[in-house]
């Protein structure tokens, strides 16, 4: 909003130049989401208490001090991520962008599905919410329209990483693929989600990797420098990850153990989607598995879980997801959240490598 109020004007005041800047307006979306959260925080959390006399339900089966300690915090912090995310994409971002947009109806879809669900597992007293095939139905319905949206401009092509000018065309098959990329991501924010600041640390840790990689990719300049694909109009998401991780931060405030509210899924869909929804629109569906491997081995180690199950009868780990598995096995819980934070970063800068490495 202010770049298409602000920077017409630069013509003929130049202070007003500075609202062309991507860079600039990035700082600004950061630190309006930040500040948003900071002042909303205790407002919505006292509110959601309110409206939670038992807060999150809490997994019979999870580790047992869970049940002692993270009993009747309130969920649906993910409210607080939304209202500092969206108005700072709002105010900083260029509103003619369409990929601002695309990635703005993800998010906030995925965030209204994650609601719904976190609703109706506080209103039923239950852990379960929206059965999953549901959930599963309605997002790949909108990641599909939104891979549709991207294929129209972007063009229906998977760039690979470490390779320079290789562009496989997938014709229609585009539409799955970005189905797959945005749903997973989603989902395996929401599998990671299951300690005090676990996921929404990583999830920083990302938007800003692909915050760059969006400023990069949509410069012509560099985007030819580095040899990645050129996708014109993209670097504006740069602002779009900058409120990501503003909102993220000033979550984290309230979150940091012990935590006083969580997120629940609708946060966790809804970064999940963010994520996977920038990750299309930039070309590098690839390396989110990287910088988001994190999430991956969170969703593999599920996957393993219930395969053994189902096959054998008897499971691989302790207990699924990972990070519960190490609880299990007696790791303290800020040892596992800090070590991830530090898996999370070593795999962001693997991700980035792929820039140059070509």
């Amino acid at each position: 909003m202010l770049y298409n109020l602000l920077a017409p004007l630069a013509d003929e005041h130049a202070i007003f130049n500075v609202f062309r800047y991507i860079t600039f307006r990035t700082g600004g979306a950061i630190m309006t989401a930040m500040i948003i959260s900071f002042v909303l925080g205790p407002y919505i959390i006292s509110w959601l208490k309110s409206k939670q006399k038992k807060g999150q339900p809490i997994r019979d089966d999870g580790p047992e001090s869970h049940i002692i300690t993270k009993a009747g915090t309130p969920t649906m912090g993910g409210f607080l991520i939304l209202i500092g995310f969206a108005v700072a994409t709002l105010l900083w971002a260029d509103l003619r962008n369409q990929y601002v947009w695309i990635c703005l109806f993800v998010t906030l879809s995925f965030g209204l599905i994650g609601f719904i669900d976190d609703y109706q597992k506080v209103t039923k007293a239950s852990s379960r919410g929206v059965p999953g095939k549901v959930k599963f139905l309605i997002e790949s319905v909108i990641a599909g329209f939104a891979a549709y949206a991207v294929m129209q401009t972007a063009g229906p092509t998977l760039a690979l990483p470490f390779l320079k000018d290789v562009l496989i065309p997938l014709g229609w098959l585009y539409i799955p693929l970005g189905i797959f990329i945005m749903v997973g991501a989603g989902n395996s924010v929401n599998l990671t989600d299951g300690l005090d600041g676990l996921a929404i640390m990583p999830v920083i840790i990302a938007s800003a990797a692909f915050g760059l990689i969006a400023y990069l990719v949509g410069n012509a300049v560099y985007a030819e420098y580095l040899q990645v694909t050129l996708v014109p109009g993209s670097g504006e998401l740069a602002v779009f990850c900058g409120a990501l991780i503003g909102a993220g931060l000033g979550f984290l405030w309230f979150n940091a153990p012990p935590a006083m509210v969580f997120m629940g899924d609708t946060g966790s869909l809804a970064l999940g989607g963010a994520l996977g929804s920038v990750a299309v629109v930039t070309k590098h569906e690839i390396v989110l598995g990287i910088i988001g491997g994190l999430f991956v081995l969170e969703t593999v180690s599920v996957m393993m879980q219930v395969a053994s199950f189902k096959l054998t009868g008897k499971r691989i780990f302790r207990m699924a997801p990972f990070h519960h598995h190490l609880e299990k096995k007696g790791w303290a819980e800020p040892t596992i959240v800090i070590r991830f934070w530090i898996i999370a970063v070593i795999l962001a800068l693997i991700g980035l490598s792929t820039l140059k490495l070509r």
